[in-house]
């Protein structure tokens, strides 16, 4: 190889050795992509839970009512013990299977009661204390069924919008100073004479209403009080309870006490179509007229006390009269002063015609019984039937 070609060669060579150089610098360079999340990782987002934190004293804010000494007393929540438990509830479940689609679409409607509602009307000028829509007492007959509620073999739908007589009620009164009539819902005043309603009797006289929606409680204990006291009580008794204790049922009617209609469920009837209205009423007079050999009482409780003008209407055409109530304490929960606080939200709210709505599943209630019935009587009242109570003059 002569001197030149070694030259060429040579400088072909460090050429090559240039290039490569430089390709491996560039492949030893980061790509600019890498670095972006450096950015977004910011410590911001770590301070987040700090502003869920400060708004947990907001939740503390929310109305508290006392064990009995509010002046608005409502009706018991759809959620509370009084409600069925899972194990009672298989009528309900099997009712709502065979819900259609149209039915779930008027489910739009449904809510759970507000316990802040009553106190909402407060600045509602209510000074009705009137007992009985229809001026009288339910009719002798049993129930019926309202020919005018059906139209060509077909009931109609209630609305979706729960609006006009569909509008969602709940029962609640304000308490007065001791030995006063409550005053009541505004809505009272509209209640036509095909409404027949009461919530308050006249004179000296007090009407024990018991509801058992929930569970039946110390049912010994119940009913020796009363025998013992020699008081007859009103029960209103959800089906499913008639099924579960018939004998207790039985008992009831022997000794002379009431038992009307509260349904087979359980369940606010504003989120029900009138056709299962209607069946829920019916199944419970022919299901208590199986186990009783009787006809029911035509006195009807709305589940909760929930309840629309319409409803209020039908139930009537059915032959029932509708019972709210004028004194009710939150016997759903727990009692904080045990027994003591049924005894004193009955006795501190004491008036003439007084209707008391109490659970028999509250235990409190039952240990307090003999003590309320006792003082009651010694206040100069006298207990009786709803079938004994006396219209407003």
């Amino acid at each position: 190889m002569n001197n030149k070609t070694k030259a060429t060669w040579m400088l072909a060579a460090a050429l090559s050795l240039m290039l490569a150089a430089c390709g491996n610098e560039r492949a030893t360079e980061p790509p600019a992509p890498t670095e972006s999340p450096k950015p977004a990782e910011t410590p911001k987002q770590t301070e987040s839970p700090k502003q869920t934190d400060s708004k947990k004293p907001v939740e503390t804010k929310k109305p508290t009512e006392s064990s009995g000494d509010s002046s608005v007393v409502p009706a018991p929540p759809v959620t509370s013990v009084n409600s069925e438990s899972a194990k009672d509830a298989k009528a309900e479940k099997e009712a709502k299977a065979k819900e259609t689609k149209e039915t779930k679409e008027t489910k739009t409607t449904k809510d759970k009661p507000n316990m802040s509602e009553p106190a909402d009307k407060l600045s509602q000028p209510s000074g009705a204390t009137g007992a009985v829509s229809d001026n009288g007492k339910a009719g002798a007959s049993g129930p019926k069924n309202p020919a005018a509620a059906v139209t060509d073999g077909k009931t109609k739908e209630p609305p979706a919008t729960g609006t006009g007589d569909r509008k969602a009620l709940s029962w609640y009164y304000m308490k007065k100073p001791k030995g006063q009539v409550p005053n009541f819902p505004a809505e009272t005043k509209s209640f036509t004479k095909d409404m027949k309603a009461l919530w308050v009797g006249t004179g000296k006289k007090v009407y024990l209403t018991i509801d058992t929606g929930g569970p039946l409680g110390d049912i010994d204990t119940l009913v020796k009080s009363l025998k013992d006291n020699k008081v007859k009580a009103n029960f209103f008794i959800a089906g499913y309870n008639v099924k579960k204790n018939p004998d207790f049922i039985r008992t009831l009617v022997a000794d002379g006490h009431l038992i009307a209609n509260h349904t087979m469920t359980h369940t606010d009837m504003n989120t029900q179509t009138d056709e299962q209205v209607r069946k829920e009423i019916e199944d419970y007079a022919k299901l208590y007229k199986d186990v009783t050999g009787k006809d029911i009482q035509p006195y009807f409780r709305f589940p909760y006390g929930r309840y629309n003008t319409h409803l209020l209407k039908m139930v009537s055409d059915m032959g029932y009269m509708s019972v709210f109530w004028s004194t009710a304490m939150r016997d759903w929960e727990p009692r904080k002063n045990g027994a003591e606080d049924p005894y004193n939200d009955i006795m501190n709210n004491l008036h003439d015609g007084n209707i008391i709505l109490m659970h028999q599943g509250s235990p409190e209630n039952i240990q307090a019984l003999d003590k309320i019935i006792k003082a009651v009587k010694k206040a100069g009242y006298e207990f009786a039937l709803l079938s004994d109570i006396e219209p407003p003059k």
